[in-house]
C-alpha cells in the first residue's frame, strides 16, 4: 500500500528553518495569551485570585473582586438536621395520605433502616404575612417573619450521615481537612474591626456539633484565618491580667518584647511565621479590652433581654438567647463572619439537637422553644438597627428528613435528597420561594440546588467570585466550591 503524501504543512516541518519559523509564531501566541490572562485582559478570564495579605497584618481589610451587596455574614446552623416538613416546606399530600405507603418506595431503606408509612407534620401550617407563605406553627415567631425570608426548598446534600454532611455545609467537602467558609471569607476580605477576630463561632450552650471545630477550622489556609470559638456563657479565657502583675510591669514587658521582635524581624525579613505569631499576640492584647466589652451583655437594656428571652426561666433558652444577643453585638462591631449554632451532639441522638428519629414530637417541643423567640428576635433586632441592610443571614441545617416515619417509630430518618434553607438581609430577594421538592417533600425536583450553589451565592453577595477565589495547596488550586457551584438567582 502506497504511503499518503505529506501535506504542505508537513513538508515545511521537514525543513529546519521553516520548522523554527512557523513553530515560533505559535509560541508567540501562547506567550501573548499567558500575558493577557495574568493581567486579566481576556474577555472571560477565570484565572485564580489569591488575596494579597501580610503576615504582619493578616486581618487588614481587603478589597472584594467586585462591588458587594453584603459586608458581613451570619450563619445560624441547626445541628442534627431540622425537619423541613415540620417547618417550612408545606406538602398537602402528607395530610391527605397520612398513614399510607409512599408510592414507589416499597421497602425503602434509609440511614437507620426500613421506613414506614407517610406521616403528616405534627404542627398545622398557616398562611403568613402578605405573601401568604404556608409555614407551620412549630416556630410561630420565625413564621411571622416570612415576608423577610427567601426560602430555598430544593437544597440537596452529598451525604446522609451527620458528620460528613456537617462538613459539607460548613466547608464544602464531606471529608475532613478542608477550610470552613468563615475561614475562606476572612482569608479573602479580612475585617474592618482590628480589635476583634474576623471570624467567630458561637457554640450552643449545650455543646458543639458532631464535627466540632471542623466548622471553624482553617485546614490548609494559614492558621490565622481560623475562627475563634466562644459564647455568652464561656467567653474567651485568659484575657485578664493576673492580679499579682502590676500594670506598669506589664507595659514595660510588652515594650521589651516588641523591641526584641523588631530586631529579629529586621535580621530575618522573610520570617512570616514570626510575623504571624506577633500579629496573633497583638490581636490577643487588643481583645483583652474589646472581647471583654463585646461579651458584656449587662450593657443591654431590660427590653432587649425580654425581646430575646434572655431572662427566660428555661436556662437552655436563656443561654441560646444570650448567644443570639452576642451574635448581634459582634455583627454590630464589624466582625466579618459569625456562625451561631443551635443544638449539640454530645448529649445523644435527638436529646440536645434536631436528630428526631424515634420520638420527634416530644424532642422538637423542647428544641423549638429554645430556637424560636431568640432567633426571631435576632432578625428583628438586626433589622431595627439597620444592620440587616449590610448583613446576609443564612439559616441552614445539614440535610432534611423523610416524609415517612421510621418503621416502628414516630420520628423521621435522614434525607439528603431535598430540604430547605432560608436567607435574608443584604442583597436577598425577600418574601420569595425558590425551587421545590416533590409532592411528598422527599426529593428536590424543581431548580435543584447544591451546597456548592449556596456557598457560591454567599461569596457572590460579599463581592467574591467563587470560581476565582483560591489557595494553592499540594499542587491544586483549591476553592470553597471545589469545581462546582452556580449563583442561585435569588438576588434582589
Amino acid at each position: 500500500m502506497q504511503e499518503p503524501p505529506l501535506s504542505s504543512a508537513g513538508s515545511w516541518l521537514l525543513n529546519r528553518r521553516d520548522f523554527l519559523r512557523y513553530g515560533g509564531t505559535g509560541l508567540g501566541a501562547v506567550a501573548l495569551t499567558s500575558l493577557l490572562a495574568e493581567q486579566q485582559l481576556l474577555a472571560a478570564s477565570k484565572s485564580p485570585i489569591r488575596p494579597e495579605w501580610s503576615a504582619e497584618h493578616p486581618h487588614a481589610a481587603r478589597l472584594p473582586h467586585f462591588k458587594p451587596r453584603a459586608k458581613n455574614i451570619l450563619v445560624i446552623f441547626c445541628s442534627g438536621a431540622c425537619a423541613h416538613l415540620e417547618t417550612w416546606d408545606y406538602k398537602p399530600e402528607l395530610f391527605k395520605r397520612d398513614g399510607q405507603p409512599m408510592p414507589g418506595a416499597d421497602k425503602l431503606i434509609t440511614f437507620q433502616g426500613e421506613n414506614g408509612n407517610l406521616a403528616k407534620p405534627h404542627w398545622p401550617f398557616r398562611p403568613r404575612g402578605q405573601t401568604g407563605k404556608m409555614i407551620s406553627d412549630m416556630l410561630p415567631q420565625l413564621a411571622e417573619l416570612a415576608d423577610d425570608f427567601c426560602f430555598i426548598h430544593s437544597m440537596t446534600a452529598k451525604s446522609n450521615t451527620h458528620g460528613p454532611a456537617e462538613n459539607q455545609m460548613s466547608t464544602g467537602f464531606i471529608l475532613d481537612g478542608f477550610p470552613s467558609m468563615g475561614a475562606w471569607v476572612s482569608y479573602a476580605l479580612g475585617t474592618e474591626n482590628q480589635n476583634l477576630p474576623a471570624f467567630v463561632a458561637i457554640p450552643d450552650p449545650r455543646g458543639v456539633p458532631q464535627v466540632g471545630p471542623n466548622h471553624w477550622n482553617s485546614a490548609f489556609l494559614p492558621a490565622v484565618f481560623q475562627g475563634v470559638a466562644f459564647n455568652a456563657e464561656r467567653p474567651i479565657p485568659n484575657l485578664e491580667t493576673p492580679t499579682e502583675i502590676r500594670p506598669s510591669a506589664e507595659l514595660k514587658t510588652r515594650d521589651f518584647l516588641r523591641f526584641l521582635n523588631d530586631r529579629h524581624l529586621a535580621a530575618h525579613p522573610g520570617d512570616s511565621d514570626l510575623s504571624a505569631r506577633i500579629a496573633s499576640y497583638e490581636l490577643a492584647a487588643k481583645m483583652q479590652l474589646s472581647a471583654a466589652e463585646v461579651s458584656d451583655l449587662s450593657r443591654e437594656s431590660r427590653a432587649t433581654f425580654e425581646l430575646y428571652g434572655a431572662n427566660d426561666p428555661n436556662k437552655l433558652k436563656a443561654g441560646f438567647a444570650k448567644n443570639c444577643l452576642l451574635a448581634r453585638r459582634l455583627i454590630e462591631r464589624g466582625v466579618r463572619f459569625v456562625q451561631l449554632f443551635n443544638g449539640a451532639y454530645a448529649m445523644g441522638e435527638g436529646v440536645g439537637n434536631w436528630d428526631g428519629h424515634k420520638t420527634l414530637k416530644s424532642q422538637y417541643d423542647i428544641h423549638r422553644l429554645i430556637l424560636d423567640q431568640p432567633c426571631a428576635a435576632l432578625i428583628k433586632d438586626l433589622k431595627a438597627r439597620g444592620l440587616l441592610d449590610e448583613t446576609l443571614v443564612a439559616w441552614v441545617t445539614e440535610f432534611g428528613r423523610m416524609p415517612t416515619f421510621q418503621k416502628g417509630a414516630s420520628g423521621r430518618d435522614h434525607n439528603p435528597h431535598g430540604f430547605t434553607v432560608w436567607l435574608t438581609g443584604a442583597g436577598i430577594r425577600r418574601g420569595f420561594s425558590y425551587g421545590a421538592t416533590d409532592e411528598f417533600g422527599y426529593k428536590a425536583v424543581e431548580d435543584v440546588c447544591t451546597i456548592y450553589d449556596l456557598h457560591a451565592t454567599m461569596l457572590h453577595l460579599l463581592g467574591l467570585d467563587h470560581e476565582r477565589l483560591s489557595f494553592y495547596h499540594n499542587g491544586v488550586e483549591r476553592r470553597l466550591t471545589d469545581v462546582h457551584g452556580e449563583v442561585i438567582p435569588i438576588i434582589a
